[in-house]
């Protein structure tokens, strides 16, 4: 049956998933949009309920998606294109979304394989940022993610929108500095590089080994040096009009990019 109260309690669940509070408590996120909802499912997801309105569910993929999760009996929600709106963020809703847990991994859980990319942000604040450094990381093949501190919500609807289904390719860890400190003891083998306008080192002339762990700090502050102190080299990107900063997920595509084309190469070279 049709939901077309904007007061039903189901939907009311659903839209307070936009709130930080809501989804720490349930663990859980909302996701929205044919790519987005797709991409779940091509990752096996932990989808917990599928909301879809008819009027805006048009596409042949997107009711394939719909025929996908009443095969696999998931929880699906039929509901109006007003109810549907009052929870859309899509500037031109597609017409399905689905409530997900989210996935989080230990960091005394993940160790580093030999040819692994990893990312480390400390701080970050923006998730728009967050969401497209995450679907850079699939880009170029990162492995995994480490939010360090007070960083923001990977799961907040701006991040998951970002990250255009990223979210669900790349391990995502949360860690303080002190646990991040021990395990990179743990781990000498991976070589930590940080990203600083303060770097010694030009990014495009340094060398990154593998494992490889690239390291930024937030958009207003950058690196503590607790972090720095970490780092085996300290990179920075060269710049030479009046602007003195790089916005944080371009700089991050920045070095990503150059780490991935030296590994790369190396890759091929071995061939």
């Amino acid at each position: 049956m049709m939901i077309s109260s904007l007061s039903n309690p189901s939907i009311v669940a659903v839209r307070k998933l936009h709130q930080a509070k809501e989804r720490k408590i349930t663990q859980t996120f909302l996701a929205e949009g044919l790519r987005v909802v797709g991409q779940a499912f091509d990752s096996h997801a932990d989808i917990q309920q599928v909301i879809y309105c008819p009027d805006l569910l048009v596409s042949d993929y997107g009711k394939s998606l719909l025929a996908k999760a009443l095969t696999l009996d998931i929880a699906t929600l039929e509901v109006s294109q007003p109810v549907f709106n009052s929870f859309a963020r899509k500037d031109t809703p597609q017409g399905i979304a689905a409530v997900i847990r989210q996935r989080w991994v230990s960091l005394n859980e993940a160790a580093p394989k030999e040819n692994e990319l990893w990312v480390g942000l400390q701080a970050v604040q923006n998730p728009g940022n967050l969401g497209t450094i995450l679907r850079t990381c699939d880009a170029v093949g990162a492995s995994s993610l480490i939010l360090l501190d007070d960083c923001t919500d990977p799961y907040d609807s701006a991040a998951v929108k970002a990250s255009m289904g990223s979210i669900f390719t790349i391990r995502l860890i949360k860690s303080k500095f002190v646990e991040f400190q021990q395990w990179a003891a743990n781990h000498p083998e991976i070589s930590i590089i940080g990203a600083s306008d303060k770097g010694a080192q030009d990014y495009a002339r340094a060398h990154y080994h593998h494992p490889s762990l690239l390291l930024l700090g937030s958009e207003r502050e950058g690196l503590p040096p607790g972090y720095l102190s970490l780092c085996s080299q300290i990179v920075r990107i060269p710049m030479e009009g009046a602007c003195d900063s790089l916005n944080l997920s371009v700089a991050a595509g920045i070095i990503l990019y150059e780490i991935y084309n030296q590994h790369r190469a190396r890759r091929t070279a071995q061939l």
